[in-house]
């Protein structure tokens, strides 16, 4: 089959993967930090992984009170604070569930945790009092909020530009409307997610077998073959920006297993004919409490030497690393150290708290400097963007004063053109220029 990569629709910044701007206007100690809160909120941020949808996938998509209030993480505080069983949670409507949790945890506790919190800011930026006794309110203005108009809204409140969304394939709500040919968004790139290719395989085959190809349950005959024409019959339809897929914290690399034939024959080959890089999601413990369904995952230490394995074997692809457990931070940084095929990114899911993120971004500008991604923010609900962001811009721009003012005192002089420069580089041309093919940006990457 010859060769064929994916169109990039990402817009290209003007100082993408270029060196730094000359000195010019050295700021002083006091004027760092004013410096860089200002341009974090100036830049607008890309948004490399999230669970939301083009309005096109809008039937898919989640947003609103009812959605941002029995999201999942709230979900799991609920049984913390109230009596009720998850038995009796899930026979509730919809609109029940986000009144109970709303009364539990907003009227009759104080919204503390960071979930809870972010339900607040989300409220608060739109204009709705987070104080409110109940969601009357709420509820009247986003049925009045055409979808298209609204998402707008949003990323202008969230300070992003555009975000990568996660789209399953074998998803039965989803690949039908791609089927039907869903109309592309400029403000929407897609990332064609494998969760239930490659974990999942013995449970979904049957699947591709239903849509024409002859796969079979233990790879035989011409299944790796097929699965390789499957995605890349997807890739052509989605025009995806990367393959991606979370693993549990027993990941191997490699294994003989079907995940690991299936990894090391159709998937990586197909990222390296599509120049596609290869995001994988390392730490999932599944279902740790079942009865809480999506709030019941959990997180586990994983041997990333899996990811060694990876980057030694597979030199011509490029991988996008997130690691869930906190012990596994400073092996990934090490790790990107050896392997400029690895690209970290995010602080994901348990790891998405203030104290921790300071902790892991500390270190790894302190390993690796401005080239890696800071955060995403793997919403769910479309809104929570604006509080998942805000908090971000709020628990990195002390920590990026910090870094410039060491760099001062040791005596390089620091620039807003500079600040501006690396900002931009950690939270947009560092995955942008990841998307492209290495080869077209080895003479202009500077790190």
């Amino acid at each position: 089959m010859p060769s064929m990569r994916c169109d990039i629709l990402l817009p290209k910044v003007q100082h993408s993967m270029s060196s730094p701007p000359a000195n010019k206007g050295s700021l002083s100690a006091d004027e760092i930090g004013p410096a860089v809160s200002e341009e974090m909120q100036a830049v607008p941020f890309i948004d490399v992984h999230t669970h939301l949808f083009m309005p096109s996938l809008g039937k898919v998509g989640l947003w609103g009170i009812d959605e941002l209030v029995t999201y999942h993480y709230l979900e799991a505080e609920i049984f913390r604070f109230s009596p009720i069983t998850p038995n009796q949670y899930w026979a509730l409507t919809k609109r029940e569930q986000a009144d109970l949790i709303w009364r539990t945890l907003f009227v009759e506790n104080e919204p503390l945790s960071e979930a809870t919190r972010g339900v607040v800011a989300t409220m608060a930026a739109l204009g709705l009092d987070p104080s409110a006794s109940t969601l009357q309110e709420a509820r009247a203005y986003f049925e009045g909020r055409p979808l298209d108009r609204h998402i707008r809204h949003v990323f202008r409140l969230a300070g992003i530009s555009e975000a990568v969304m996660t789209n399953d394939p074998l998803d039965p709500a989803e690949a039908p409307l791609w089927e039907q040919g869903a109309a592309p968004d400029p403000q929407f790139h897609a990332a064609l997610r494998l969760d239930r290719i490659l974990n999942r395989w013995r449970e979904h085959w049957e699947a591709l077998v239903a849509k024409g190809y002859r796969v079979e349950r233990d790879l035989g005959g011409v299944t790796l073959s097929e699965v390789r024409r499957f995605i890349a019959d997807w890739c052509r339809r989605m025009n995806p920006v990367y393959m991606a897929c979370s693993l549990p914290d027993t990941f191997a690399f490699p294994e003989h297993s079907v995940r690991g034939r299936l990894l090391a024959e159709a998937v990586l080959p197909l990222c390296r004919e599509h120049d596609l890089p290869l995001s994988l999601m390392i730490g999932v413990r599944y279902q740790v409490n079942p009865a809480i369904r999506l709030a019941g995952d959990g997180s586990g230490k994983a041997d990333l030497r899996a990811v060694e394995h990876l980057c030694v074997q597979h030199p011509e692809n490029r991988f996008l690393i997130s690691v869930l457990s906190r012990e596994n931070q400073h092996e990934l940084c090490v790790y990107a150290r050896k392997f400029s095929s690895l690209l970290p990114f995010g602080c994901w899911w348990f790891l998405n708290n203030p104290s921790v993120v300071e902790e892991v971004t500390r270190e790894r500008i302190e390993m690796l400097g401005a080239s890696f991604i800071p955060q995403h923010s793997d919403a769910r609900v479309l809104e929570q963007v604006i509080y998942k962001w805000r908090n971000t811009r709020r628990t990195l721009a002390p920590i990026l004063s910090n870094a410039y003012r060491l760099l001062a005192e040791d005596g390089r002089p620091v620039t807003r053109a500079g600040i501006k420069h690396g900002i931009e580089r950690m939270f947009r041309t560092n995955f942008e220029g990841w998307l492209a093919p290495r080869k077209e940006h080895a003479s202009a990457v500077s790190i």
